[in-house]
C-alpha cells in the first residue's frame, strides 16, 4: 500500500467514493431483495463487481481507490442498517434541479439509544485492501446525516433530551468503527457532509428558521459532531470531510457558497482536509478558501459527476489557478465534485463518462502540480 503524504490533500487526484453500479449488480440487489437470490450469491455478485471497479480506478491512474460503495443501496443506508437505534422515515427536504423538477427522499430516524451493533465498513476495507497497491479509502456519512434531514423531529420523544446528547452516543459509534478500521490497516476515512453544505443556502436557512430551528446553532452542532466522531483517532489515520449539496440522479438539495460556514468549518473541524464542490456557480467562488489553515488541505471538486460533458483540461487549469489566489495550491488536489452514484440508480452519465472524468482528474493533477 502506498504511503499517504503528510500535510495538505493526501493525493493530487482523488474521487469522492461512489461509482456507477453495473447492471448485473443492480439486478443482484433487486433479486436479493425479493428473495430470488440467496445471500451467498448476492455477496459473490458484489465481490465480482468490486474487483472490476477497483481495476477501473487503477486503469485511470488513481492512487486512491474505493469499493465504489457497491455493498450499499445509498451512501448512508448501510450505516443506518447496521447501527442500533436507527430506522428510515421521510425527510423534510426535497431534491430538485434547475428545471423545477423535485423528488422526495428518506432520512435516518432515531427509535432507541444508538450504538454500534457490529462493524459497518470494515468488510469493505478488508475486501479491497488485498486487491490493490493503491490506498483504499473508506467513506461514511457524516454524523449530521442522522439528524438534519428530519431536524424538526429526528427521533422518538424521550429517547434523547437533546441533540447534543444524541451526538455523544453517535460519536462512540464512529470512534469504534474508525479504531477497527485503523487496526485492519486503513489509513484514509472520508465523512460525507451534506447538512453543512445545505446550511450555506439562504433558502435552506429560511426553511430551518420557519420550522423553529437555528441555522447557526446547527452549524456549530454539526462541526462539534464531526470532532466528536474523530476524537482520539489512531495515529496515521487521515480524515477528510466531503461537502455535498445533494447528489441524486443529477439533482441537488441546495446552492450557495461556503462563506457563512467557512471559518467555523475550516478552522474548527479537527480533520486533515476538505473535499469541496466547485463544479457549478451554485457552489460560489473560491474566496472562502482564504480561511483554510495552512495545516489543512483542500480537494477542489472541479469535475462534475452529474453531467456527461468532459471538462477541458485548460479550463481545469484555469480554475485551479483562480483558487490559487486564495489558498496555496501546494495544499490542494482535484476530484469530481461528488460521487457518481450516491444511490443505486446513479447519475445520468455512462461508465465511459465516469472513466473519462476520473482520467481527466489524473491528467489535470499532472498538468497543475507536475
Amino acid at each position: 500500500m502506498q504511503t499517504i503524504p503528510r500535510g495538505g490533500a493526501p493525493f493530487r487526484a482523488d474521487h469522492i467514493g461512489s461509482l456507477l453500479r453495473p447492471r448485473a449488480l443492480r439486478d443482484a440487489f433487486r433479486q436479493h431483495a425479493d428473495g430470488r437470490m440467496n445471500h451467498i450469491a448476492f455477496v459473490a455478485a458484489q465481490d465480482a463487481a468490486i474487483r472490476e471497479v477497483v481495476k477501473l480506478q487503477e486503469d485511470c491512474g488513481l492512487q486512491v481507490v474505493t469499493d465504489g460503495e457497491f455493498r450499499r443501496i445509498s451512501y448512508w443506508e448501510k450505516f443506518v442498517r447496521l447501527t442500533k437505534g436507527l430506522v428510515v422515515k421521510d425527510a423534510v427536504f426535497k431534491f430538485h434541479d434547475e428545471h423545477g423538477h423535485s423528488s422526495d427522499f428518506t432520512a435516518p430516524y432515531v427509535t432507541a439509544k444508538v450504538g454500534r451493533a457490529q462493524p459497518i465498513t470494515l468488510d469493505e476495507y478488508r475486501f479491497v485492501a488485498p486487491l490493490t497497491k493503491a490506498t483504499p479509502k473508506v467513506t461514511m456519512p457524516a454524523p449530521s446525516t442522522m439528524h438534519f434531514y428530519r431536524f424538526t423531529q429526528f427521533g422518538d420523544p424521550g429517547i434523547y433530551a437533546s441533540a447534543k446528547e444524541f451526538f455523544a452516543d453517535l460519536g462512540n459509534v464512529y470512534r469504534e468503527e474508525i479504531a477497527d478500521l485503523a487496526s485492519a490497516g486503513c489509513r484514509y476515512v472520508q465523512l460525507d457532509e451534506v447538512a453543512l453544505a445545505v446550511l450555506c443556502d439562504p433558502a435552506a436557512q429560511s426553511k430551518v428558521r420557519a420550522a423553529g430551528g437555528n441555522p447557526d446553532g446547527l452549524v456549530d452542532l454539526y462541526v462539534d459532531a464531526i470532532n466528536e466522531a474523530v476524537r482520539g483517532r489512531p495515529a496515521g489515520m487521515i480524515v477528510g470531510v466531503h461537502m455535498c449539496r445533494g447528489n441524486y440522479k443529477g439533482m441537488y438539495l441546495s446552492e450557495g457558497g461556503y462563506t457563512s460556514i467557512a471559518e467555523r468549518l475550516f478552522q474548527r473541524a479537527q480533520v486533515n482536509h476538505f473535499l469541496l464542490e466547485f463544479d457549478t456557480p451554485r457552489a460560489g467562488d473560491f474566496t472562502p478558501l482564504a480561511l483554510v489553515p495552512k495545516t489543512k488541505g483542500v480537494v477542489l471538486g472541479l469535475v462534475s459527476s452529474k453531467v456527461p460533458q468532459l471538462e477541458p483540461l485548460d479550463v481545469l487549469k484555469r480554475r485551479a489557478a483562480e483558487a490559487g489566489k486564495y489558498i496555496d495550491l501546494a495544499q490542494c488536489a482535484i476530484s469530481p465534485q461528488c460521487g457518481f452514484a450516491s444511490t443505486m440508480g446513479g447519475n445520468p452519465v455512462t461508465e465511459a463518462d465516469e472513466r473519462a472524468k476520473l482520467r481527466r482528474c489524473v491528467e489535470a493533477a499532472a498538468a497543475i502540480w507536475g
